[in-house]
């Protein structure tokens, strides 16, 4: 068998069987509909009472169970699958896992029922900017390639797609990736590790522990890619079993992806004197240096997977970026907007923050999940003109950038765009980077980032 190969589980079987999917947002449908074509009883259940795109799953015999999740449809049912949103302590899941039901993630699910492979990147800022080009940089190398998991595509929608010479680019979340259990990725990737989602997690410790399970599963057959200036990356990837390749910008790396004289370089031990060029660091066109590291990432799983250096360089010059990821927006009347909606922790709003030399007005806030804003002081203190606070975290804001910077509030994103734009002028930056989650005013960071184009379209 080629090494990382998944392949259909033959004793994963659920025809005829009871299984009830916890949360009804696109995961939990896509599971829902996944097990609903293998021939299960399938009852979804949601919070919410109103669930239209849900709808029609009952075409497929899905029983939609809104308004609440009942002890009983968990505990009669002969497995649980979850959505990532939905916390695996929620009273009913824990009650039916205690009376002996089999609880998994959508993730392990979909994974059972696969026939390529997986390469599966997590990490806390920059999964799904890497999941995207490593996609691009394997089409490009002539492999047959899907992407998805936490961004775009849920894997469960994917199953029906896989081949065995299918390759599966996955965004893995903390969420995801704390409920499997045979999930096996031949290439696993961990860009970095910071203090986030401690609104879902008891601790940082079991934050880590959800993120280092994506090397659980690894043979010594597979790889696993890690960030060598991130300690913490280090830490965690030490208890994997797969060979590991090495990327960093800061640290000296002898095997592994490094940055030398302008160019990306694959070191190989054997030929210390002869690293391979794989990309001219000049063909990235990001905003924001933080991102050579996800560039850097992705070219290591090319490289890994057999790409050529052409395919490689053609990949990342014909890459943009994400939507809401050091997003240029617009410039108005000489300042420019950014859109960094998916900067929703600390760790991220600052790569955000010191990719700007001065004239920075950052529009910050919404929902805490953790973190310490006061780590922001010093960059911002440098940079910026002012910040202007939205949401939930406003208090908390205003109390950690005391005395380091000008602090405005505002009663919406509107109001604090209005508020950002008078405060940039002449030739500033307003960048949105909340360091917070959004379901403060939200549906998603998505959502916010868009209201922030419009309201800047608006504007111009």
């Amino acid at each position: 068998m080629v090494p990382g190969w998944c392949l259909v589980s033959s004793d994963f079987d659920v025809e005829g069987k009871r299984v009830t999917v916890v949360g009804a947002a696109r995961s939990g449908i896509a599971a829902a509909e996944l097990l609903a074509r293998r021939r299960a009883q399938v009852t979804l259940t949601e919070m919410r009472s109103d669930v239209k795109e849900a709808e029609p799953l009952k075409g497929l015999g899905v029983r939609l169970e809104l308004g609440g999740h009942r002890s009983e449809t968990l505990a009669e049912a002969d497995l649980v699958v979850l959505s990532p949103g939905v916390p695996p302590d929620l009273p009913a899941v824990r009650r039916a896992r205690e009376g002996g039901v089999p609880v998994i993630g959508e993730l392990e699910l979909a994974s059972r029922w696969l026939s390529g492979r997986v390469v599966a990147i997590t990490g806390t800022k920059g999964k799904s900017t890497t999941t995207a080009l490593t996609g691009q940089i394997l089409e490009a190398a002539g492999y047959r390639v899907t992407v998805g998991g936490n961004i775009g595509s849920p894997l469960s929608a994917q199953v029906s797609a896989s081949t065995p010479d299918t390759v599966h680019v996955v965004e893995a979340s903390s969420f995801q990736l704390e409920q499997i259990e045979t999930f096996h990725p031949w290439i696993a990737v961990m860009l970095n590790f910071s203090p986030d989602h401690l609104d879902r997690h008891p601790s940082i410790e079991a934050y880590g522990a959800a993120k280092a399970r994506i090397f659980e599963n690894q043979t010594p057959d597979d790889w696993a890619v890690v960030n060598a200036d991130d300690p913490a990356v280090l830490a965690l990837a030490r208890q994997g079993r797969a060979r590991q390749r090495l990327f960093g910008s800061k640290t000296p790396i002898t095997e592994g992806t490094a940055l030398e004289d302008g160019w990306i370089v694959d070191r190989r031990a054997d030929r210390p004197a002869q690293p391979v060029r794989l990309v001219p660091v000049d063909a990235i066109h990001l905003l924001g240096p933080h991102l050579i590291g996800d560039v850097m990432a992705a070219a290591t799983v090319g490289a890994i997977a057999g790409s050529a250096p052409a395919a490689i360089t053609a990949a990342v010059e014909s890459f943009r970026g994400l939507e809401h990821a050091m997003e240029l927006v617009a410039e108005v009347a000489g300042v420019r907007f950014v859109n960094d909606s998916k900067a929703t922790n600390v760790e991220a709003a600052l790569r955000s923050i010191e990719s700007f030399e001065s004239g920075l007005v950052p529009i910050m806030g919404g929902r805490f999940k953790g973190g310490d804003f006061r780590l922001l002081r010093q960059p911002l203190a440098a940079r910026a003109r002012a910040v202007v606070t939205i949401g939930e975290a406003r208090p908390l804001l205003g109390a950690a950038l005391d005395g380091a910077v000008e602090v405005r509030e505002a009663e919406s994103l509107d109001q604090a765009i209005d508020i950002a734009f008078e405060l940039a002028k002449p030739g500033g930056v307003v960048l949105l980077a909340p360091a917070c989650a959004s379901f403060d005013q939200f549906r998603d960071y998505a959502e916010r980032g868009r209201q922030f184009k419009e309201a800047v379209l608006k504007l111009k």
